[in-house]
């Protein structure tokens, strides 16, 4: 009879769990964006996407090559990804081994009063399983899927670590470059205005040139020199930027570079529907695991609210003589189920599940956040991929015209036809154009980096 309702207990708990999931049916959110970029034409699907293109066939300098791949096995807040991933795995193996029982062995030995005044001893030996948790209601699967999912959610973080990782270096490389040719471009003007003073100074000294003359060739000179300060300033920063995403000294048997001008990158990548590419971003991946786990936690809040049942046993020897502890006859065990049901606890079942609704709403809003910040940033660089090539091409071409400028003017000025001050407007006028032509290209190549970067590309295997 006591078997029979033991049995029929169970049934119904069993019922229960099935007519009542605890985890709540997990539906991806609409994504908060429009259905095409800005400035596109109707979206389609892509043939592949930009996280199927591997970095090392995307980038065609051979030095950035070798310095991103440093960087991948030195970086420390990659390193620190990883081991947030090894952190997690071990959190969610702790949980998985809540589903099971967990057995165990000891030895116990207890001496104490009778009521007689003797001393009773008792002495155990053998196997028990303590408080073993039945998933009637599944608390504890709830617990272990919601490990699970801040599992894998670390692994999409560490992919988006790497990402970032591959795109900080290649654009502070690209800084560099840019620091190197804009040095170049500064160092050939403060020679040609040297030589200009130079040349004022001794039209000045013999009265052919006015002081005013002079000393605006010599503000330009002293601005060259101030420029060329600032620049071998920028440079020392932006190479002790690079240092520190390498994780180390910056290697000696580098291959050789090429120019920003001459950087192959693949400028044609698949950018697709954004309900498609947004999803494929690790970072937006790792929200959405989150919000799964934040759904996963209301299971184990609700199951909180029905019985507990739990299982502690054990089997083995027992004696009242130590020596007879192993001997024929002194087989022993026990069983002890308990079923704990909540009747009052001060509302904290109730705030405990309040908490989960509320941390899962929050969940949605950040992935949803995830995604809208995603769609702005890929619809930033395909504004740039649009619009860069043609301003490259227009900066070069004042450039062009800026010399060929400064050269009428030093000629007029030398026959006696312009003054002075043209042939200093001029000068001026094209170390501005060439500067903005290396800035120019510079700011195309870093585009090309970061649209890679925010379609997803970069996390695959190197």
């Amino acid at each position: 009879m006591n078997g029979l309702r033991v049995c029929s207990a169970a049934a119904l708990a069993l019922s229960l769990a099935a007519c009542a999931p605890m985890i709540p049916k997990y539906q991806r959110p609409a994504a908060p964006v429009a259905a095409a970029y800005p400035g596109t034409v109707a979206a389609k699907e892509a043939a592949g996407s930009a996280s199927d293109v591997e970095w090392k066939n995307y980038f065609g300098d051979e030095r950035l090559k070798r310095l991103i791949d440093v960087a991948l096995k030195n970086n420390r807040d990659l390193r620190v990804a990883v081991l947030n991933i090894e952190q997690a795995r071990a959190q969610f193996q702790v949980r998985r081994a809540d589903e099971l029982p967990t057995i165990g062995a000891g030895a116990i030995g207890s001496r104490q009063p009778s009521g007689s005044g003797s001393i009773v001893s008792t002495y155990t030996a053998g196997l028990s399983v303590a408080a073993y948790e039945l998933e009637f209601f599944g608390r504890v699967r709830s617990l272990s899927a919601a490990a699970l999912a801040q599992y894998l959610g670390t692994e999409e973080a560490r992919k988006n670590v790497q990402i970032a990782l591959i795109s900080a270096v290649a654009n502070t490389y690209l800084s560099l470059l840019a620091d190197g040719e804009l040095l170049a471009v500064t160092r050939s003007t403060l020679l040609t205005r040297e030589e200009s003073l130079k040349l004022t100074r001794l039209k000045f000294d013999a009265g052919a040139a006015s002081e005013l003359d002079y000393r605006q060739a010599e503000s330009l000179l002293e601005g060259a020199r101030a420029a060329l300060a600032q620049l071998t300033r920028q440079r020392a920063v932006d190479e002790n930027a690079l240092v520190l995403l390498l994780g180390e000294s910056m290697p000696a048997d580098l291959p050789p570079g090429l120019g920003i001008a001459s950087q192959t990158l693949i400028t044609e990548l698949p950018v697709g529907l954004p309900s498609e590419v947004l999803t494929r971003r690790p970072d937006v991946r790792q929200a959405e695991q989150q919000l799964i786990s934040a759904n996963a936690s209301i299971g184990a809040a609700r199951a909180a609210f029905f019985p507990r049942i739990t299982l502690t046993g054990s089997a083995g020897s027992a004696s009242t003589q130590l020596s007879g502890l192993f001997k024929s006859g002194s087989a022993a065990w026990s069983f002890s189920p308990q079923l704990l049901l909540p009747i009052f606890d001060a509302g904290r079942n109730q705030a405990n599940l309040d908490l989960a609704n509320v941390n899962r709403d929050i969940a949605i809003a950040q992935y949803e956040k995830a995604i809208q910040t995603a769609f702005r940033e890929v619809a930033d660089s395909l504004a740039g991929h649009a619009t860069l090539g043609e301003q490259v091409r227009a900066q070069e071409a004042q450039a062009n015209a800026e010399a060929a400028r400064f050269k009428l003017a030093d000629l007029r000025y030398s026959n006696g036809v312009a003054s002075y001050l043209d042939v200093l407007d001029a000068q001026r006028s094209l170390f501005a154009a060439q500067q903005a032509v290396v800035q120019a290209r510079a700011q195309q190549a870093q585009n090309q980096v970061i649209l890679y970067k925010v379609l997803g590309g970069g996390w695959t295997p190197p």
